[in-house]
């Protein structure tokens, strides 16, 4: 692209190092990047971008790793009265100021993978926007990881993708459980219907 950059240590992340930032400045580019919908102050202005479908989910890695999370444990809510009550969890999330922009997504997602995920708006106070995200849970999270996880050699943030990794492979009802975990023997017909 021919375009002049400058890189500088930066304080944030998540070490004390801080991270390295980039940056440049270009007309063209930055023309560009505003005619496919990427505006100043993104964070709260941002809607539909114009990503051809052929890309997108290389679009929505890359928005994974920036604004997004993959978050597993182990839920035994409920194992005093179901000890067969061990799950393994898991969410993908997408996090925006921008409702019509998780709106979006969500629409793009579901047209082009068939799931549609779940959003939810979390309010943080006076005079702070609103945190808008979209999830993806267990069935329909391991779906979309491995759309997005496509090949092994594919760009992406190493610690994100470390926790998808075991997800990426192998029959989705296996992930029910936590990895080793047992399935007792129900004892009695009881157990079939007892609630939490």
């Amino acid at each position: 692209m021919d375009i002049a950059t400058h890189i500088a240590r930066h304080p944030g992340g998540h070490t004390k190092k801080g991270v390295f930032r980039s940056t440049f400045g270009d007309r063209l580019f930055h023309k560009w990047l505003m005619s496919i919908g990427l505006t100043p102050r993104k964070t709260h202005t941002i809607g539909a971008l114009d990503i051809p479908d052929e890309y997108f989910r290389d679009f929505l890695r890359g928005h994974l790793d920036g604004d997004g999370s993959i978050t597993v444990y182990i839920d035994r809510y409920c194992t005093k009265k179901r000890p067969n009550y061990v799950y393994q969890r898991l969410y993908v999330r997408f996090l925006s100021a921008s409702r019509p922009h998780v709106e979006w997504l969500q629409e793009r997602i579901t047209s082009l993978l068939g799931v549609d995920g779940y959003l939810i708006a979390e309010e943080r106070g006076v005079g702070r926007a609103s945190l808008h995200r979209l999830h993806f849970a267990k069935k329909d999270a391991i779906k979309l990881l491995r759309w997005i996880y496509y090949s092994p050699d594919v760009p992406c943030l190493a610690r994100k993708r470390a926790i998808a990794e075991r997800f990426l492979t192998g029959d989705i009802r296996d992930f029910r459980h936590p990895p080793g975990f047992k399935v007792r023997e129900r004892r009695s017909s009881y157990l079939n219907f007892a609630a939490c």
